[in-house]
């Protein structure tokens, strides 16, 4: 069982490698979206693998890279890659990198991921600002032992992702002339692609697109207090909503393909805030 003090050390390896004081900003680069990472200035590298207590992502996309340095002056930390259920993680693994981003002094969290639309007014390279999700991996990775020092027991999720910065989003990509979606993302565990009865079920529940992350991490920044931002780039139409056959090398492509429009609205919207 994952202890307090098991941030703690995680936290101590790497305050002491990062060049600047502070770091108020963390972003989770997705799938295909992980180039980002690479336009960072005064950029260091350290590897998950190095870190205590951090666990090593294995899916195609994700380097496992833990970056600091500054985008646009303004000093970020990228989780250059992020962890997954499927890959046979717990929810207390999957979360341990956000919780020791708090205690590193991250106040802002921006999550990205690529996602499947399901909302049949999408297209594939829509990017949807999340406004709200659907839990369905089965767990919360909050359950268990309480940790007082990383917040409240119980705590409000019905602004979960922060409206400000939803609407900072959408001001930005204005600016850039382009257009975000909004809608509800809904999650789960993977790693096969869900089935055309599965998909419509989740349209009548409300989603408008599907994906194998993010959920846990948002549940968990969200007890530690932080503001979040969650940005999914729809690589696909999911099951059913077109007769494509669905494939992991459909979504890193998509995700490269999109992936400059999308490190320049994060870059504008680092900017912003």
């Amino acid at each position: 069982m994952i202890q307090y003090t098991d941030y703690e050390k995680a936290a101590q390896y790497v305050r002491p490698r990062l060049p600047l004081p502070a770091y108020p900003i963390a972003i989770v680069l997705g799938s295909g979206l992980g180039e980002l990472g690479d336009r960072l200035s005064e950029r260091i590298e350290i590897p998950y693998a190095d870190i205590p207590g951090f666990a090593v992502s294995g899916a195609p996309g994700h380097r496992g890279m833990l970056l600091a340095g500054t985008l646009a002056g303004i000093p970020v930390l990228c989780m250059q890659g992020r962890l997954h259920r499927y890959e046979g993680h717990g929810f207390a693994q999957v979360t341990f990198p956000v919780r020791v981003l708090r205690l590193l002094g991250v106040q802002t969290l921006l999550v990205t991921n690529a996602a499947g639309g399901i909302n049949t007014g999408y297209s594939v390279g829509d990017v949807m600002v999340i406004a709200d999700h659907i839990n369905l991996m089965g767990g919360n990775p909050l359950a268990g032992l309480h940790e007082p020092a990383f917040g409240e027991r119980f705590f409000d999720m019905g602004t979960a992702y922060t409206p400000a910065l939803r609407s900072l989003a959408h001001a930005c990509a204005k600016q850039l002339g382009m257009s975000l979606r909004e809608g509800v993302y809904i999650a789960v565990t993977g790693p096969s692609y869900e089935t055309p009865a599965e998909i419509r079920a989740f349209r009548a529940l409300g989603a408008d697109a599907v994906g194998m992350s993010t959920v846990p991490e948002v549940i968990a920044a969200r007890g530690c207090g932080m503001d979040i931002l969650g940005l999914s780039l729809i690589t696909n139409m999911a099951a059913g909503v077109t007769d494509a056959v669905l494939s992991g090398e459909e979504v890193i492509a998509i995700g490269r393909a999109r992936a400059r429009e999308m490190e320049a609205l994060v870059t504008e919207i680092v900017k912003e805030i």
